[in-house]
């Protein structure tokens, strides 16, 4: 899946989300596609298409301000607010809008896109409504933050293993940090990507083939590598986003399959079979 695929993937899914938190009956957004411009890539409850493809520069109508503030910014009327310029009236007439918000998704104090929801009647937005699409604009941005780091560390692995003694040390956080980040990635692709990193950094560390090969679930994978890191089992469930008798029982049975009686020996025996850095 492209970048902009998965883009439309989470604007979607956000838009779908500020109409059910508002309860305003069209949103609409986009991302940065060239800096200071958003274009209207996504439409939820629209009637028409006047919207889509537009191009919000910075400064420009409600968006075009949310995008240069960089913060939420609303109209109770739109066609005749004094608060915003008006480049953008044609479409938003089109499209029959009155009441309409604009919140900037800003990732690491840059803004990515913009987020809207509208009325077609004129009538004050509330601190709900714009509460909720506040809540749908940062869903888009923990998203774009977890792909930025994934993009991140799938680089810093593909980078030559440096000599020296820490070197194994370098592998093995890379490798942790990767398998704790793939659950979050919505994008298929790139979290098959990860994984796939993490069992080539997995199998560096023990080209040696196996007759019969241990064979661990995902997440037993990921338990043990907290555990090769020195976590505890709360640790590991905060960083794993799963409960900690959830990871008791992965550690459990992956000790079972690697005939192991302490975490130690499973670390170990993990990385024998080629399963752990």
């Amino acid at each position: 899946m492209s970048a902009e695929a998965a883009d439309a993937v989470e604007l979607r899914a956000a838009l779908v989300r500020l109409r059910r938190g508002t309860g305003l009956p069209v949103a609409f957004g986009g991302i940065v596609a060239t800096p200071g411009q958003v274009r209207i890539a996504e439409l939820s409850g629209a009637a028409t298409n006047a919207l889509r493809g537009l191009a919000i520069v910075a400064g420009n109508g409600l968006g075009g301000k949310a995008l240069s503030l960089a913060r939420a910014c609303a109209v109770t009327d739109y066609r005749d607010s004094r608060h915003i310029s008006h480049e953008y009236d044609g479409a938003v007439e089109a499209e029959g809008l009155r009441s309409v918000l604009a919140v900037p998704v800003v990732v690491h104090r840059r803004v990515r896109g913009v987020l809207y929801g509208a009325l077609r009647s004129a009538q004050p937005l509330g601190d709900r409504a714009l509460g909720a699409a506040v809540a749908a604009a940062r869903d888009v941005e923990q998203a774009l933050v977890v792909r930025d780091e994934a993009h991140s560390l799938l680089a810093a692995a593909a980078a030559p293993v440096a000599e020296g003694p820490g070197a194994w040390e370098e592998v093995r956080e890379a490798h942790g940090a990767l398998r704790a980040l793939a659950p979050r990635i919505v994008d298929p692709a790139l979290r098959a990507e990860l994984l796939a990193v993490c069992g080539r950094l997995a199998s560096a560390a023990s080209p040696v083939e196996r007759e019969a090969p241990v064979v661990l679930a995902p997440r037993e994978v990921d338990v043990l590598t907290c555990v090769a890191a020195g976590a505890t089992n709360a640790v590991a469930a905060d960083r794993l986003g799963l409960r900690p008798e959830t990871v008791k029982g992965y550690l459990r049975s992956a000790m079972r399959k690697l005939g192991a009686h302490t975490r130690g020996e499973a670390v170990v025996a993990a990385r024998r079979a080629g399963l752990l850095p």
